[in-house]
């Protein structure tokens, strides 16, 4: 496979910045009307995507520190959007649960992110559109496939 060219290396990094930067951007002015910041939004599509997660992996999965997730989770439980229990293994791990509220919450946004994500992709056909998925999931893998695993 050849190399790219130094040029193109560098305007695929921006682009892939640019696009997540101005998804993020839409998403939030759309978004805005449930009164949550970007990065509890992001909680909460890690939140729904399990049922339950200790409050130590939602640090891991948001790639923050467990203090930050402790304040997100403390001002979305505050609000009616998560609530922790003890976990049943072990008492002294807190699993967080998204609540109906945020469950109801998360169909309306994921339905503003359907829109967005065809306004972003709008002019390209089905075979496009399925392409740049896949090469962007290609490139996650391989890039994943790189990551020291804990011992």
């Amino acid at each position: 496979m050849p190399r790219m060219e130094n040029q193109d290396i560098e305007k695929l990094g921006f682009l892939i910045h640019d696009v997540a930067r101005l998804m993020r951007r839409r998403l939030q002015e759309h978004g805005s009307e449930y009164g949550l910041t970007p990065a509890q939004w992001q909680l909460l599509f890690r939140l729904l995507a399990t049922e339950g997660v200790p409050q130590s992996r939602l640090a891991e999965l948001l790639e923050i520190e467990p203090i930050s997730v402790s304040r997100l989770v403390d001002r979305m439980a505050e609000a009616g959007w998560v609530q922790r229990r003890a976990a049943r293994t072990d008492r002294r791990v807190r699993m967080i649960y998204a609540t109906p509220k945020a469950q109801a919450a998360y169909q309306a946004i994921r339905d503003i992110g359907s829109d967005i994500y065809d306004e972003a992709l709008s002019g390209m056909s089905g075979d496009e559109r399925r392409a740049v998925v896949g090469a962007l999931q290609k490139m996650a893998d391989n890039l994943n496939l790189l990551e020291p695993r804990p011992a």
